[in-house]
């Protein structure tokens, strides 16, 4: 008679924990996913105009400056990666390393990456970065400099975020930041966002970027 209770214990608490793992299952995969930040948004692709950039001073990784005039005449594409990223930087460097090279041509092309860890990414850090993705020295730039400036013409100016984060774990910070690649024209103005992680996306990429090329599209 004990034995049958405990059997019957037994076989009640086993039911309940298979409901408890089976409703927990349904919960983490029906469950709406809270989004975390703005580029986690449906991407801006194709060639519309979303504004200019504004002027910027900063410093290239060879040490020369670099500003919003040199860029003037050319067709670029920007984006912002830190050296120590770990997430979607290498990615999105390997990426751009890739348009570098099958586009190794055209002379009116530059790619240009902000880091958004400018205390950090001296030019020096950033020429070994470069070198690690056969960065051309006149073709991809890595730019760096004023800690206020960078983070005015990321968010200001080309309308992404950067956010830095506390590492409870390594005590190392963690830039949040945007994957997309920003396709802008000869006349300094952002044309497209494109998410990196996308294959797509980079497809109507190199698309569009033809199309500038060919002095088809201008705004």
């Amino acid at each position: 008679m004990i034995q049958s209770k405990t059997n019957l214990v037994l076989l009640a608490a086993s039911v309940a924990l298979l409901g408890i793992m089976a409703g927990t299952f349904l919960w983490l995969k029906l469950a709406p996913r809270p989004q975390m930040a703005a580029w986690n948004a449906p991407a801006l692709e194709g060639l519309n105009n979303y504004g200019g950039v504004p002027e910027f001073s900063l410093v290239e990784r060879g040490g020369r400056s670099a500003s919003l005039a040199d860029m003037r005449g050319k067709v670029w594409i920007a984006d912002f990666i830190y050296t120590t990223c770990t997430d979607t930087c290498p990615t999105q460097s390997a990426a751009m390393a890739r348009l570098h090279e099958k586009f190794g041509n055209e002379s009116e092309l530059r790619f240009v990456s902000f880091s958004v860890d400018p205390e950090h990414d001296t030019p020096e850090v950033l020429s070994r970065y470069a070198e690690r993705f056969r960065a051309s020295a006149d073709r991809w730039l890595f730019l760096t400099g004023d800690k206020e400036q960078i983070a005015h013409l990321v968010q200001g100016g080309f309308r992404l975020s950067a956010v830095a984060l506390a590492d409870g774990n390594s005590k190392e910070t963690v830039i949040l930041h945007s994957p997309r690649f920003v396709l802008v024209d000869r006349k300094n103005q952002i044309r497209g966002y494109y998410d990196s992680r996308d294959n797509t996306a980079l497809e109507r990429l190199h698309k569009d970027l033809v199309t500038l090329l060919d002095g088809k599209g201008s705004s």
